[in-house]
């Protein structure tokens, strides 16, 4: 297993890491994610650790807080040899005070998050959307606060615009308060907007991406095809609306180009869209999930090898779409080209 400074940070994370929404699931979300309890969510930490996978990624509002339960029993007794991420500010209730990023209930959520996870400090806290309603100033202060008391160590965000992580770094800079090292973002084959404005952030500014949904939402698992409808047990049919949207026939361009590269290599479906990732500029790590020993071995096949550059071209082909304003149309234009030249691996 590779390892990558987190964004413009001391910290190493291994560039594939474990998603752990799929530990203890409830509702019609997280059922569908996965079901595993403490003891099959420790042979999937067990298989990891083997690996060289030792972050973990979870958030408070997966499953009511059990996904954070099952993953503090799942690392019992281990605690020192595992990175903990997780991630508050999703509402966990219909209170007032249930949601968001207040001084409030940032000391909240972090005290609970301790307690489930049976531990006392998290790795990584991102907060997992931007509070409008909450001054940056309280915000950043109450995770410098967090951190001197050594409940945190490292913080960052998760669906943030560019502008709202910009400003936060200024207001972080400006007081001497702990600086977001990591986004964690949709990112895949059939998700690339992260590259037009948060990418350039994230490498100007030192921030790392942990991507989440590397497998496009289980569309990229090679059991989706064109003129196909998605088979039967497919998470699909009870999740799709919570999915992020693409286009059918963007999907189906990805999935011809992955299935003949797939022949060409003899690597799987999964395995060269989470390679591609792998080789994006600013990636520090891509989550992966698993419902089961099977699919965790898959994905962790990802490793260890890397698609050739023409292969990587013919992705980045399949995949293109248009760019949105204000992209599109200065790339096409020879001198913004040089002013703004495009990013590569």
């Amino acid at each position: 297993m590779d390892y990558r400074p987190l964004g413009k940070s001391g910290l190493k994370v291994p560039v594939l890491s474990f998603g752990a929404g799929t530990f203890g699931g409830s509702g019609p979300l997280f059922s569908n994610w996965g079901t595993s309890d403490a003891a099959e969510a420790r042979r999937l930490v067990d298989i990891c650790l083997e690996a060289g996978v030792n972050l973990f990624d979870t958030a408070d509002v997966y499953s009511d807080g059990a996904s954070e339960e099952v993953l503090g029993a799942a690392v019992r007794g281990r605690r020192d040899a595992v990175l903990i991420s997780t991630k508050t500010s999703l509402p966990m209730g219909n209170g007032p005070n249930d949601s968001g990023s207040s001084r409030f209930r940032l000391i909240r959520t972090v005290e609970e998050a301790l307690r489930r996870l049976e531990t006392d400090y998290i790795d990584i806290l991102q907060l997992h959307a931007f509070d409008a309603g909450t001054p940056i100033e309280e915000v950043l202060s109450t995770l410098d606060m967090l951190v001197h008391a050594g409940k945190v160590r490292y913080v960052g965000v998760s669906n943030f615009s560019g502008w709202q992580i910009m400003k936060s770094l200024a207001v972080a800079e400006r007081h001497g308060w702990p600086r977001y090292v990591a986004n964690q973002v949709y990112y895949s084959l059939i998700g690339r907007d992260y590259e037009w404005d948060l990418m350039p952030l994230g490498a100007d500014q030192g921030i790392g991406a942990l991507v989440w949904s590397p497998l496009g939402w289980g569309r990229l698992t090679g059991k989706i095809r064109r003129g196909t409808p998605p088979p039967e047990g497919s998470r699909l049919h009870t999740t799709e609306s919570f999915a992020p949207p693409v286009d059918n026939e963007c999907l189906y361009r990805v999935v011809d180009a992955l299935d003949a590269i797939a022949e060409e290599t003899g690597r799987t479906v999964p395995q060269i869209a989470l390679n591609w990732l792998l080789q994006r500029p600013t990636v520090s790590s891509v989550i992966v999930g698993a419902r089961n020993e099977e699919q965790l071995r898959q994905n962790l096949g990802a490793v260890g090898w890397n698609l050739t550059q023409e292969q990587i071209a013919r992705l980045d082909e399949a995949s293109a779409v248009a760019a949105p304003y204000p992209y599109y149309p200065y790339y096409q234009q020879e001198g913004f080209a040089r002013l703004n030249p495009p990013m590569t691996s």
